[in-house]
């Protein structure tokens, strides 16, 4: 048996009637002395009233009468959703961020009841969370992730080398203000003190960073990420543009399906088009997931958009070109 399932049968004794001799534990579960009173311990934090009475291996091991089970115990819902975050996560294993996170699940094991059970155990045939194109944290990018999580904890600026997409390296004093999942990856929203602004970097690629144990910093009372990315396709913020698309016919019900942006309007066309409107950064993100639509959707304005998925078309159009 591994701890979680240790944890679960123990509890399961010690709440016997009379409770349970520390004997009769350490020969059920092989605990020495010492390793029993960790899993004692372990109980203890996970809110279980232990009683001790007695000395040594003769000693009476049991829970207070008026504690109810159901202080610690989980739901089948809350079951299914640890199993669900936990998953939504899987991008992130090999980092000791994935670790901790096991960790912490299974010290919370002990309290799902007998009668689940059984049923977590075939929660991943059950239910899946298919994952998307994940970005790489195994290796260096790990120890960064540590750093840039307690500098994020404990207010304190860190140091970094970064490397931005097109390859060119510089060096940063930044205010980790928030850390963001997007896509699979991770991204801070950190405040560049030489620039004075808040900007996103993709913690990948951070080369380098260093967490400046002896300063620290204030958040603005106003900071909220949600705000920061009011106007974002995605992860890059930048000032919003109204952004009109038409889609075909046949693409309708799948964009209705779906929520693109807080500022979308949607409307059809006489000619059966579904018209899009939305308020948005014109970049790179919203460029690309425009283009991917292919033939079954035609930007309509603003007209630098319209310029720009042209020129893209003649582009790729060139590189099928039979005399090319």
């Amino acid at each position: 048996m591994n701890k979680a399932q240790k944890l679960v049968e123990m509890m399961e004794l010690v709440r016997r009637a009379g409770g349970v001799r520390a004997a009769e534990l350490r020969n059920r579960f092989d605990l020495d002395a010492r390793s029993l009173r960790r899993y004692l311990a372990d109980l203890r934090t996970l809110g279980v009233p232990l009683v001790d009475d007695g000395r040594g291996d003769e000693r009476v091991v049991s829970v207070e009468p008026r504690w109810r089970r159901s202080g610690v115990q989980m739901s089948l819902a809350e079951v299914l959703s640890l199993h669900f975050g936990r998953k939504l996560f899987t991008f992130l294993n090999g980092t000791s961020f994935s670790q901790d996170m096991d960790d912490a699940i299974e010290r919370l094991e002990p309290a799902i009841s007998r009668t689940h059970k059984e049923l977590s155990r075939q929660l991943d045939r059950k239910f899946l969370a298919v994952p998307e194109h994940a970005k790489d944290y195994t290796g260096d990018p790990s120890d960064v992730i540590d750093d840039l999580v307690s500098a994020l904890v404990f207010d304190n600026p860190v140091e970094v080398r970064y490397q931005n997409a097109q390859g060119v390296t510089r060096r940063y004093r930044l205010r980790p203000y928030t850390l963001a999942v997007y896509r699979q990856g991770l991204y801070v929203f950190a405040f560049d003190e030489e620039a004075g602004q808040v900007k996103t970097f993709a913690v990948e690629r951070i080369a380098e960073l260093v967490r400046v144990w002896n300063d620290k910093f204030e958040i603005p009372p106003d900071w909220d990420p949600n705000i920061h990315l009011k106007h974002a396709f995605g992860i890059i913020i930048g000032p919003p543009v109204r952004v009109r698309l038409a889609f075909a016919p046949e693409t309708r019900t799948f964009v209705r399906e779906r929520r693109w942006h807080p500022s979308q309007q949607l409307q059809v066309r006489p000619d059966g088009w579904l018209e899009l409107t939305l308020d948005v950064a014109l970049n790179f993100e919203l460029v690309s997931w425009v283009r991917s639509f292919g033939p079954d959707v035609r930007a309509l304005e603003p007209a630098a958009l319209v310029e720009q998925l042209r020129s893209d078309l003649v582009r790729t159009a060139r590189l099928y070109d039979r005399e090319s």
